[in-house]
């Protein structure tokens, strides 16, 4: 994976967030998953392969991740605060005809995008299920792993696995549960007019709702192979993304 420069835009509260792009054309912004940055859709392929089909390819890290700052401060990680981050991108770029896409934590936001008024040509979802768009940040395993790392309590066998990614990674789990915190639930999800597309792995057992969230949506529904942190680097996972962007370009 070839090193990218990073550009900075201004959040609404002043502070300078990370961006990369590649390729001219159709914009299209990905936003990538927790604890993750902009350059794993680089990983996956996805964003190359955009570019290379004539789309402009934006890669924004948020708050707390990749490139971007990452404050201890919980007054830096108000209600909804990555959503803001998302819409002040898409306005200072001066985005117009552009296409949304996330994974995990960042479908969540693609889609709270939206429910506050963004107009994204289309969207698509991946990662995700009903039941955790409807819960917002808090409740969930994450919350659950986070919580007890930063108390220094032994987590539950079933999260070693979770609890050993986010210690490779070398994250502050402080921070990240200020992320967290951040992520409002939407508990009446509407349906969507904007074309949308919700794609999960076969093995992510953490979203098996995911085709009942795609049914409520009025969206369309794919399952790749992987599981919740395979499946967006999967080639099915890239075909499928490139096949739905470029169908919104007629």
């Amino acid at each position: 994976m070839t090193a990218m420069p990073v550009r900075r835009f201004r959040a609404r509260d002043g502070l300078e967030l990370a961006y990369r792009e590649l390729g001219e054309g159709t914009p299209v912004v990905l936003l990538h998953g927790f604890t993750s940055s902009g350059e794993a859709w680089l990983r996956g392929g996805l964003a190359e392969e955009l570019a290379e089909r004539g789309f402009r390819v934006l890669l924004p890290d948020f708050r707390g991740h990749g490139a971007s700052p990452q404050p201890d401060d919980p007054a830096r990680y108000p209600r909804d605060v990555l959503v803001d981050d998302g819409l002040a991108f898409v306005e200072q770029l001066g985005l117009t005809g552009y296409a949304l896409g996330g994974y995990s934590l960042g479908a969540r936001v693609a889609f709270r995008m939206v429910v506050r008024g963004a107009r994204p040509t289309r969207i698509l979802l991946g990662g995700q299920g009903l039941a955790a768009l409807r819960r917002g940040g808090e409740g969930g395993p994450l919350h659950r792993v986070l919580a007890a790392m930063i108390e220094g309590r032994t987590v539950e066998p079933s999260d070693a696995m979770t609890a050993q990614w986010i210690r490779r990674l070398g994250a502050d789990p402080r921070t990240l549960m200020h992320v967290l915190h951040s992520v409002v639930p939407t508990p009446d999800l509407p349906a969507l007019t904007t074309p949308a597309l919700v794609a999960v792995g076969s093995e992510d057992h953490g979203h098996t709702d995911a085709e009942p969230l795609a049914q409520l949506l009025n969206a369309e529904f794919t399952e790749v192979p992987g599981d919740h942190y395979s499946a967006s680097v999967a080639p099915e996972f890239t075909a499928a993304a490139v096949r739905f962007f470029l169908s919104g370009r007629g």
